[in-house]
């Protein structure tokens, strides 16, 4: 059960309830938590948000590249883009999410796509035409964070349309077509807003939006 009642899903076949794919290996899924949200800070709080959410996927191993307070259906939310090294095989998997939090619940929408082939080919292109001394660089919402994955700029937005079939463009492109789609339920949205601060765990808790898999 979701509160998501509605959402473009042209071009996704389901494969089990509540998860997606399509052809171009994307695998989009809705989660709904009936939990107070673990979320680091409250949305108005947004620097705070964004390292604390930096601090929780470095330390379950993964690199958290955005994360960007917006709106679903007029609800407040935050948007957040990750990647996590592939445990079998060379490469990385790029999960792109919204989270809505409530005073005592939350909903996700999660959509993610791995590497596969040869890996790697974007971040080589990028290094060559920007140089190794501007290409990695210090994550801008934790710069004295020891991260298990390199903060660089072949992730940015701005190399997508050169790389139009890289995992990472394509959750970006999939996420931005698919979230004015998306209708969250009224009851949910009467529901009253998320806005506790929380303090500022040093481990992600038990609801990690940016697992593989579902």
């Amino acid at each position: 059960m979701t509160p998501i009642t509605h959402l473009d899903l042209t071009g996704f076949s389901e494969r089990e309830p509540g998860v997606w794919t399509d052809e171009q290996g994307l695998v989009l899924s809705l989660h709904y938590f009936d939990l107070v949200p673990d979320l680091p800070a409250p949305l108005d709080q947004p620097e705070r948000l964004r390292r604390g959410l930096t601090r929780f996927t470095a330390a379950a191993g993964a690199g958290l590249m955005e994360a960007v307070v917006g709106e679903i259906d007029t609800v407040p939310a935050v948007r957040q883009l990750a990647k996590v090294a592939l445990t079998n095989r060379p490469g990385q998997v790029f999960l792109g999410s919204w989270t809505v939090p409530r005073d005592r619940c939350s909903t996700v929408l999660k959509i993610q796509a791995a590497e596969s082939g040869m890996s790697g080919l974007r971040e080589a292109v990028v290094l060559d035409r920007v140089g190794p001394g501007d290409y990695f660089q210090p994550h801008p919402y934790a710069p004295d964070l020891e991260l298990p994955l390199p903060y660089h700029v072949a992730d940015q937005e701005e190399w997508d349309e050169q790389f139009p079939t890289h995992p990472l463009s394509m959750v970006r492109a999939a996420l931005r077509r698919i979230t004015p789609t998306v209708v969250l339920d009224d009851g949910f949205k009467a529901l009253p807003p998320f806005g506790v601060a929380q303090p500022e765990p040093v481990a992600p808790t038990r609801r990690r939006w940016f697992r593989r898999g579902r």
